[in-house]
């Protein structure tokens, strides 16, 4: 059973930094293309960033994150971290973790994370 688990989520001033995390199972992960996703309030899911697999050297940013948030990948964890530096009100969402399988195309996704930026 391929489950996601993500973590590191809170809440925080604007400015402020957190890391989220996003540990996987059941599944090889380290071919797979791991992506960070939010949805806020009223708005559809959007993506955030997103790794390729293997040594996740092609990496992926919304526009309004870039300079400002970096995905990486540790496939000895198998484990994917969003860290988000500057953060500002807007970034106020659930961040989802998810993985998209190689092969299958299928998507799999996290149960989500909370992350409040105040102003």
């Amino acid at each position: 059973q391929v489950q996601l688990k993500e973590s590191g989520g809170g809440l925080v001033q604007s400015g402020g930094s957190l890391r989220l995390s996003c540990a996987t199972s059941g599944i090889i992960f380290s071919l797979n293309t791991m992506g960070w996703y939010r949805q806020a309030p009223g708005k559809q899911r959007e993506l955030v960033a997103r790794i390729s697999g293997s040594s996740g050297s092609s990496t992926t940013y919304a526009d309004s994150v870039k300079g400002r948030f970096t995905i990486s990948r540790d496939n000895a964890k198998n484990t994917v971290y969003l860290q988000m530096n500057d953060l500002k009100p807007e970034d106020t969402a659930v961040y989802y973790c998810n993985l998209h399988h190689l092969y299958s195309a299928y998507d799999y996704w996290g149960q989500g994370t909370q992350v409040t930026v105040s102003s």
